[in-house]
């Protein structure tokens, strides 16, 4: 397909792109399979987490939705999800700090009294070519935001989520199928479905259900603001499928593992790679 997109500033802010990724603002119809849930979505701003927000909305669930700072991009989506009719708060802040990850959990039983649906998705990249390009902070952040995170928001959510409650978690096709220069990235990826695997079966005998949705290359603000400009151009081609996926293409996965449709799966790392084998 290829992609002549603008260099941003890491995470990238959607309303900036030229090709605009396509999060099912214009294609996405619910069907009521989340009605009445409260969802906690991290990195819902742009690119997954917002295509996860809009279908979540359409399906009858009220929104907490954590960002760093892309404000426009959020309010972007607040009017998506009350234009569904559906509730939205916003909480902007850095989850590389476990404080900014309780707080987001206190905001959600403050303004709805428990969470239904944890989806663990903001992560932070930066490719790198040689080893010695990755300072020691960089390395450190991208687990705090990227594992981290994940850990201590469970542990916050916990005590507010009831039997039927659904945690998931986005993992990556990078997770067995390493990209050398997205090291720290990958090994994250990988911590985050081993740590998914071992919280479905912690987590089992309460009646909530734990999983990972593994991407493959999937175009969001994050591609071009972390990635040199000819990786950019090519980005997704050398998939089975020929292209990089959209985030309205994984909205589905998202909403199968939230709903009671998914009720017996827990413990799995669902493919979306475009053809891309994960084991």
């Amino acid at each position: 397909m290829g992609f002549d997109e603008r260099k941003q500033e890491p995470p990238g802010v959607q309303e900036q792109m030229r090709q605009v990724p396509d999060c099912g603002e214009d294609s996405y119809r619910g069907s009521g399979k989340l009605t009445g849930k409260i969802a906690v979505i991290t990195g819902g701003d742009s690119g997954i987490g917002r295509a996860v927000a809009i279908a979540y909305a359409r399906e009858g669930a009220d929104i907490v939705l954590s960002y760093l700072n892309e404000h426009a991009d959020a309010e972007a989506v607040r009017k998506l999800v009350e234009d569904a009719g559906r509730r939205i708060v916003l909480a902007p802040g850095d989850l590389s700090d476990a404080a900014v990850c309780r707080a987001l959990i206190d905001t959600a039983v403050r303004e709805f009294g428990r969470v239904d649906i944890l989806v663990s998705n903001a992560a932070y990249q930066m490719t790198h070519e040689d080893l010695d390009e990755i300072s020691d902070e960089e390395f450190d952040y991208t687990f705090k935001v990227n594992v981290s995170a994940y850990f201590t928001l469970v542990k916050a959510a916990l005590p507010h989520m009831g039997a039927g409650g659904s945690i998931i978690a986005s993992s990556s096709v990078n997770s067995d199928m390493p990209s050398p220069t997205l090291a720290p990235y990958a090994a994250t990826k990988a911590a985050i479905a081993n740590l998914s695997a071992s919280l479905a079966q912690l987590l089992g005998p309460r009646g909530i259900r734990v999983n990972s949705v593994a991407p493959g290359p999937i175009w969001t603000p994050l591609i071009p603001s972390t990635m040199p400009e000819k990786k950019v151009e090519s980005f997704g081609d050398d998939t089975p499928l020929g292209r990089a996926g959209q985030p309205a293409e994984l909205a589905p996965a998202y909403v199968l593992l939230a709903s009671d449709e998914g009720s017996y799966m827990s413990g799995a790392r669902v493919a979306v790679t475009g053809g891309r084998p994960i084991l």
